[in-house]
């Protein structure tokens, strides 16, 4: 069994919101795995169902680029938030993020194109700007959507710069026409996706086996009212529809008037919303951190 320190405490405890002495237990119970973890949390009614955010652990920028029927984004990590405030690293991740319009979003690619206005690679650039600047930088992801017609919207938060920040969001919006009201609702769009944080478009598109890990914690909290087996069914098919209206964007309460389903809103502007994109930096990065007081709790057994 997986020996449970007062760091695995602490980090169940942020995820969940749980008691230390419940947190501890459900690790002893999982034997380490904190996702086990949160669900046995979960099922003895110790922790919310919400999501869990992923925690920010690494610096830099999101950048993010449009064209007619096209936009793209990247990401670039920096050892620290200091270097997403020099105008050389904003100016790099400005350049690549307009490369993904043309060359795509495989990071591999984006390395080895042309880095814009010199005779060398994207890749040898950076190295560059890491012999200048004295931090480590790597390209970690990037995205491209297209529409045969209407727009890619995109929407940055906390900026920095124009197209620069924390959050990056694309918004697929096909309809007939690229109009300046479409630019808007994608626009706005993007922001409820930076704030609500869809995992999926629709419904088909959900993670089958988030879906059935959300099943099981829903019946087994079902099961605990001590209702006939008929009436827990209904009560999961509900919290199904519920935890549907939590993660899937077009099921979502669209957050600018926090009564309209986000479907209906595209609907009525007479568009189809065919994908999204979000990066929030850092975001899934486990970044080291050194905590003496949990350490020293932990080897005292304290915890």
């Amino acid at each position: 069994m997986a020996e449970v320190t007062a760091l695995m405490v602490r980090d169940l405890r942020e995820k969940t919101g749980a008691g230390m002495m419940d947190c501890k237990k459900a690790l002893v119970e999982a034997g380490g795995d904190i996702e086990a973890a949160i669900d046995w949390l979960r099922k003895k009614g110790l922790a919310a169902a919400a999501k869990k955010s992923g925690r920010v652990a690494a610096e830099g920028l999101v950048g993010v680029a449009s064209g007619p029927n096209v936009a793209g984004m990247i990401e670039v990590n920096a050892e620290t938030d200091f270097v997403a405030r020099n105008e050389q690293f904003q100016s790099f991740v400005s350049e690549v993020a307009g490369l993904v319009l043309s060359v795509g979003d495989d990071v591999e690619t984006i390395k080895a194109a042309t880095f814009p206005g010199t005779g060398h690679s994207v890749q040898e650039e950076l190295t560059r700007l890491i012999a200048t600047i004295g931090e480590n930088m790597t390209i970690r992801r990037a995205k491209r959507l297209t529409v045969p017609s209407g727009v890619v919207a995109t929407y940055t938060h906390s900026a920095v710069k124009p197209g620069l920040g924390k959050i990056g969001v694309l918004a697929a919006l096909e309809a007939p026409s690229e109009i300046e009201a479409l630019e808007t609702l994608g626009r706005q769009i993007g922001m409820h996706v930076a704030a609500a944080r869809p995992d999926a478009l629709d419904v088909s598109f959900v993670d089958p086996s988030a879906l059935e890990r959300e099943k099981a914690v829903l019946t087994e909290q079902a099961r605990a009212s001590g209702k006939p087996d008929a009436i827990i069914e209904k009560m999961v098919e509900g919290r199904v529809r519920k935890y549907y209206e939590e993660v899937v964007l077009l099921e979502q309460v669209w957050v600018h008037d926090g009564e309209s389903r986000v479907k209906q809103v595209v609907q009525k502007a007479g568009a189809k919303l065919t994908g999204f994109a979000r990066f929030q930096l850092g975001e899934g990065i486990e970044k080291e951190t050194s905590d003496f007081a949990a350490e020293v709790a932990a080897a005292a057994g304290t915890v």
